[in-house]
């Protein structure tokens, strides 16, 4: 079977991702190793562009970006790097009001030897959930996470995720994984929402695990007084929560990289990392927006002026192709 180059990258992003072997994960991919590795000697050697299935480009491209572009792409990915390729390729296009693509930022990365492996495991959710929200505040998943502080024991983390934007829309700082800490997370999270006093026709809908807490009596009657509704995910399945589980880990990835000897600096890490969750990285799965752009309804005005910035891009190298050329 052929497949085409972005379905490679996307295999290829499943794999380095997985928390599995990579032979376990291929096998379920249906993917043969001496593929697969074929195709990721391509990638790491010419980025995604490596991946389609036609021949060299000629010598002399008509659209190849300009010397000062591509050091003002390295000062950037010098000063921010913590940027995968393609977060700086949006950066850049979003700042620079210049268009490039991540196959066009991944290459010269590449050639200047600032390309670095994977720094963090990852987990990807096999499904979807069956029924896709189409708004904000229309589905909330929530879920504990737990930390350890030295000499001192384990806290527990509750947060409430928007379904849509991904959002973070509140978080808690527990010590017990009880109803009661459940129920003040969605306190906060009405507060913060505005649904609490907002006239709404529908409350957000709930999506949880099977958890003590999330099964008890007292949630139920809460969500009951909210006029919220309760779905919760089958048993032995977190795909179902799966937007909340990979927030989990994606926290983690940085939480976890210092000790805390108190809740307090815990606290403080997960309220810093929260903001720039929220307000600062680009979220692939949104099309490169951040969860806050989406939550707040300015995902399409961006996306609209990036479409326009990189229409005039290349009419721009069209132009200055054809002044070398004449």
């Amino acid at each position: 079977m052929r497949y085409p180059a972005s379905e490679k990258l996307e295999i290829i992003r499943i794999v380095e991702q997985s928390h599995l072997p990579a032979k376990r994960t291929l096998d379920g991919l249906g993917i043969a190793r001496r593929t697969f590795y074929r195709w990721y000697d391509r990638y790491r050697e010419g980025g995604p562009e490596a991946l389609e299935d036609r021949p060299s480009a000629p010598s002399r491209v008509w659209n190849r970006i300009e010397d000062d572009i591509r050091g003002q792409i390295i000062e950037m990915a010098l000063e921010q790097t913590e940027l995968s390729p393609r977060e700086l390729a949006v950066r850049f296009t979003d700042e620079k009001r210049y268009f490039v693509s991540e196959a066009t930022v991944y290459r010269l990365l590449k050639t200047h030897d600032l390309i670095t492996s994977p720094a963090y495991v990852v987990i990807k959710a096999a499904e979807a959930f069956h029924t896709q929200t189409t708004r904000p505040n229309e589905m909330w998943q929530t879920d504990f996470t737990y930390f350890k502080i030295i000499g001192w024991g384990w806290m527990y983390l509750s947060t409430v995720l928007d379904d849509y934007s991904r959002y973070i829309i509140a978080w808690r700082l527990c010590s017990t994984m009880c109803a009661s800490d459940v129920t003040d997370t969605l306190d906060l999270a009405l507060a913060a929402s505005g649904c609490d006093s907002a006239t709404v026709l529908h409350k957000p809908r709930l999506l949880s695990d099977n958890g003590p807490s999330y099964i008890a009596g007292e949630l139920a009657e809460y969500i009951e007084a909210q006029k919220m509704t309760h779905v919760r995910g089958a048993p032995f399945h977190p795909q179902t929560q799966g937007k909340i589980e990979r927030w989990h880990q994606t926290l983690k990835n940085r939480i976890l990289l210092e000790n805390y000897f108190l809740p307090g600096d815990l606290e403080q890490e997960i309220e810093a990392f929260v903001e720039h969750y929220n307000h600062r990285r680009y979220h692939e799965s949104l099309d490169n927006v951040t969860p806050a752009d989406t939550y707040l309804g300015k995902a399409p005005a961006i996306i609209k002026q990036r479409e326009r910035i990189k229409r005039q891009t290349i009419e721009h190298r069209r132009l200055q192709h054809r002044r070398l050329a004449a």
